[in-house]
């Protein structure tokens, strides 16, 4: 099972590039971050062409999370996360896919910072933190997958020094990513690439691209039972050179089956 995420940084504009990608790798689940449509914009026609039954949760400007499921469609179990019944971002959906319970999200940037944004980035990473102790509760298979906008450590950032006052690596923030990790989560590509820099993200601006300047900010992170399933992950590093790409690259893992007994 290959189950992968890709900030797609605004679905209808991108949708050739999500298509390819689709149809190259052929991902068995994909989650999908900041969407930029509203829930009747999505394009679910030529994504049910390319194979792949859907759940969204739209919204435009930044927003909006979708998981695709490659011949099935996911059966979903949430679409917010709980904790503030007055968010209306829409960062969080969760569904049932293939014997996995896969949540998708899209942790808020927070900066400016200091400031209200990255109190509530702080205060989304602490619903999250309680949503993922009770999942974990349950022990069933489970995967939190997207956009955390959290670089986790110095390997994780092209010159880590000059983010050192951003939401994305402020020491707070990192705490949080850990005391989630702490709950029994792996970090999927720092498991099987502990030493390795690994990006996912390379800002449009100053050649970043060009110059391999990019951020470690899409995660996968697996639920103990998932961990022994793990057999490789990596990122397609390359879909972020195609013409009109994401600022992002696809990350992603794949599972070995289970076992019949």
């Amino acid at each position: 099972m290959r189950i992968a995420t890709f900030n797609i940084n605004g679905i209808n504009g991108r949708l050739p590039v999500l298509l390819r990608w689709l149809s190259e790798t052929q991902p068995d689940i994909a989650c999908l971050q900041e969407l930029k449509a509203t829930q009747d914009r999505f394009p679910e026609s030529a994504i049910r062409d390319a194979g792949y039954g859907c759940i969204w949760a739209g919204q435009k400007s930044w927003n909006g999370v979708a998981i695709l499921a490659r011949g099935s469609d996911p059966i979903e179990t949430r679409r917010s996360l709980p904790g503030h019944a007055g968010d209306q971002q829409s960062r969080y959906i969760e569904a049932a896919v293939q014997g996995v319970l896969i949540g998708c999200l899209y942790l808020p940037n927070g900066n400016p910072a200091p400031g209200p944004k990255l109190a509530y980035k702080l205060d989304w990473l602490a619903r999250l933190a309680d949503h993922a102790a009770e999942l974990l509760a349950h022990r069933v298979p489970v995967a939190l997958i997207g956009d955390f906008n959290v670089i986790p450590t110095e390997r994780d950032v092209y010159k880590p020094e000059r983010w050192l006052g951003d939401a994305l690596f402020r020491p707070e923030v990192r705490r949080a990513f850990e005391a989630l990790l702490a709950q029994g989560w792996t970090d999927a590509l720092r498991k099987l690439h502990p030493e390795d820099r690994i990006y996912t993200f390379w800002d449009y601006f100053r050649n970043a691209w060009g110059r391999d300047a990019g951020l470690r900010l899409d995660h996968l992170l697996l639920s103990p039972d998932l961990v022994a399933r793990l057999e490789a992950a990596g990122v397609d590093r390359h879909v972020r050179g195609w013409d009109k790409a994401s600022d992002h690259a696809p990350a992603w893992i794949r599972l070995a089956a289970i076992a019949l007994q």
